[in-house]
């Protein structure tokens, strides 16, 4: 990871790029659970929140994955303007993976 300008976190091997993904997503779960207006998607995007969560415990995720789950996640709540910075934030954290092979 270092050849892509990648450093760990300081005193730690992990990739900065995975504590910043599991941050946004924590962020948005948290703001998402606080939410108090229900809407027909939003148990999509909490399980597909969840599941980035998981993502993060081992390490690098599968780039097209993550893509995935994010935009079902954009899809679920892409409306609910409340939750737009924290969805922002998500997006930026998966883009610094970079893009999926074969694109």
């Amino acid at each position: 990871m270092r050849s892509l300008g990648q450093r760990p976190v300081t005193g730690s091997d992990e990739d900065v790029r995975v504590v910043e993904l599991r941050t946004a997503v924590a962020r948005l779960r948290r703001e998402l659970a606080a939410h108090p207006a229900e809407f027909s998607d939003r148990g999509i995007a909490e399980d597909e929140l969840a599941a980035l969560a998981a993502m993060t415990i081992d390490g690098a995720p599968e780039v097209p994955r993550l893509r995935r789950s994010l935009l079902l996640i954009a899809g679920a709540i892409g409306s609910v303007s409340a939750l737009a910075r924290g969805l922002s934030d998500v997006r930026n954290a998966v883009d610094l993976f970079g893009e999926p092979p074969g694109r």
